[in-house]
């Protein structure tokens, strides 16, 4: 599939708000694509762009956008029938399922060499290019609610979907279907199905995007009871995937391919569509989607060389991707990392705009997490706050291999099947076979954010001038003085009992990103050739602490190891070994970075009772 990145330069939008994240302008020229004429073709413009949350195949290429070319999948996905492929939000289901639809549908066929060829799949085409029928259809625009809603939406929402393409294709069909605008969604597609024949020389080939989306919706809206009609065996979406069923089963359909994010609906589903194939945990698969590291860097390069970046800011940039945007392992943990292609996009875009990191780093709405996160709470409250906790304290979970792709509904509101939950909405990622971990900054920022929420922590309006005091003179003792006595001070009693270094980090770091991103971003367990390091304060090369580095050390003494010191916090003097493990990560970030200011700091927390903060020379 081509993985194609995109948003049009020249819009001022805000990405991190909540909303579409993909309305594209139209070219200069005024060249706009028209939703009746897919093949019309588009002037390119002389430089790539970065298409920014744009899902239209089609549009893409034309539109010149940069393109990571994963089309031998297309190969791959003709060995597998009745495929079901998942993954978590903005991982670029919705373009591979555009781009499918561009390489089968007839309506494609005189625009195969534009939109193909320049790919793998257009030097190695197969036989069933541009030779069938496709009904495309995308679930995420259904309403949901009361019952009689979402069958009236999913009646309107498919039925325009079959209408069109039997408008669109009536050329490819014998004598055009029976269609009846006020029947269900099930009796017209009943009725197109019914029109084609195994030996059809242009077969039908049917779509689904986001499969699970309004029954996610469902169940993160605490609205179960509606979940549950609309599972029912005599309900509308179970009917509708036992025609998908029968006529896979005749040969009338000559294949069906499903995205979605979980397994959950397919399961409830069991009965009416048994045939599913999933791939979401084959290994050949685990990259289908999504940006390999190697495939970021080739990126990288090309936008470098386009756009004229210094070439000196490339290692700063290549951290920031690690770090607010590490890549996933969901089968093979020893494999290679792969990235939520869209976040990445964002990144890129502000990158090629203005020749820097944009300045909130999180980029995409992390609405959706909170909600599951939400929904958790409020059905199973203690387990998992102890799950948020185990989270921010370990940055890992245990979790059961042996988990089933389709799992039912309520098996997910239990504290067994969180991690696996987790991993699907693309929250936790593969450590190893025995643990999940978070695999990034963003990710440790949301579980930051739903701990200080169930905590009922501020965060919010008392820190403007400890932060402010901060920009003024870079005392970092000021500042974790500032973080212990407003933020840490909040925390209840129960809290520091299991309390370590890697909490205090982490809330320190995400205190400090809500404040600090306009000049700063960090490092969490940046890797040298002498160890890692706790945190780094990196200063932006485009902002006016440009070459400043901050390396700071978390050390933890419990009340109880504290006291066996015997001595009081103000007495407390640096350890030697302490100092000697710091010289080494500044030793390899030096090499690494020669023009650097780098400050040397090791934070000393001795439970809830204080705290020590060290400079170096």
């Amino acid at each position: 599939m081509g993985i194609l990145l995109s948003a049009v330069l020249e819009r001022g939008f805000f990405p991190w708000m909540p909303g579409p994240f993909s309305y594209i302008l139209m070219l200069a020229q005024g060249l706009a694509r028209k939703e009746k004429k897919p093949y019309s073709r588009q002037v390119k413009t002389m430089r790539k762009r970065i298409l920014y949350g744009e899902a239209n195949y089609p549009a893409i290429v034309r539109e010149n956008g940069y393109f990571v070319d994963k089309t031998a999948y297309i190969q791959k996905l003709e060995l597998v029938k009745n495929t079901v492929f998942l993954r978590p939000r903005r991982f670029g289901k919705s373009l591979l399922c555009t781009m499918l639809e561009s390489y089968y549908s007839v309506l494609y066929k005189e625009n195969f060499e534009e939109l193909f060829g320049h790919t793998w799949i257009g030097k190695n085409p197969t036989p069933l290019h541009n030779t069938m029928l496709v009904l495309h259809l995308d679930f995420s625009t259904i309403e949901t609610g009361e019952l009689e809603v979402m069958e009236k939406s999913f009646n309107h929402v498919v039925n325009s979907k079959i209408k069109a393409l039997i408008q669109n294709c009536h050329a490819w069909l014998e004598n055009s279907p029976s269609f009846d605008p006020m029947a269900s969604a099930t009796a017209n597609l009943q009725s197109l199905v019914n029109h084609f024949t195994p030996n059809l020389i242009h077969p039908l080939y049917v779509i689904i995007d986001e499969y699970d989306n309004f029954a996610n919706q469902l169940i993160t809206g605490h609205k179960d009871l509606h979940y549950k009609q609309l599972m029912a065996d005599d309900g509308f979406l179970k009917t509708f995937f036992k025609l998908l069923k029968e006529g896979r089963k005749t040969g009338a359909i000559h294949n069906v391919f499903i995205t979605g994010v979980l397994p959950v609906t397919m399961d409830e589903l069991a009965s009416g569509f048994n045939i599913a194939s999933f791939i979401t945990l084959e290994p050949e698969f685990e990259n289908m989607i999504g940006f390999t590291q190697s495939e970021v860097d080739t990126l990288l390069d090309e936008i470098y060389k386009d756009y004229e970046i210094n070439p000196d800011t490339r290692n700063e940039i290549q951290d920031v991707i690690k770090n607010q945007y590490n890549g996933y392992h969901f089968i093979d943990p020893q494999g290679e990392v792969v990235y939520n292609s869209t976040i990445l996009q964002y990144f890129l875009d502000g990158l090629t705009k203005n020749s820097t990191m944009p300045q909130h780093p999180m980029g995409i709405n992390p609405e959706a997490s909170i909600q599951w996160l939400q929904r958790l709470g409020a059905s199973n409250p203690e387990s998992i706050k102890k799950f948020v906790e185990e989270l921010l304290l370990r940055e890992n979970v245990s979790f059961d291999r042996s988990f089933t792709p389709k799992i039912n509904m309520f098996y997910f509101l239990e504290k067994s099947y969180f991690p696996i939950l987790f991993l699907h909405l693309g929250m936790l990622t593969r450590k190893n076979d025995f643990f999940l971990t978070l695999p990034n900054l963003n990710m440790k920022r949301i579980f930051v954010e739903y701990f200080n929420e169930l905590h009922r922590i501020d965060v919010s309006t008392r820190y403007a001038d400890m932060m402010q005091g901060f920009v003024n003179d870079l005392d970092l003792k000021a500042l974790f003085a500032g973080y212990w006595q407003e933020y840490v001070s909040q925390l209840p009693e129960a809290v520091f009992s299991q309390v370590n270094e890697n909490f205090y980090r982490t809330t320190f770091y995400e205190l400090c990103s809500r404040y600090l991103s306009s000049w700063f971003t960090w490092n969490v367990e940046r890797s040298y050739p002498k160890g890692r390091t706790d945190l780094e304060f990196v200063g932006k090369f485009n902002e006016c602490f440009a070459g400043i580095r901050m390396v700071i050390e978390f050390k933890y003494f419990s009340n109880a190891a504290f006291k066996k010191l015997n001595t009081k916090i103000e007495d407390f003097s640096l350890m030697p070994e302490d100092t000697e493990q710091i010289a080494g990560y500044v030793e390899g970030l030096k090499k690494e970075y020669p023009e650097a200011k780098v400050t040397q700091h090791v934070i000393y927390c001795f439970g809830n009772g204080g705290f020590k903060v060290f400079d170096l020379e």
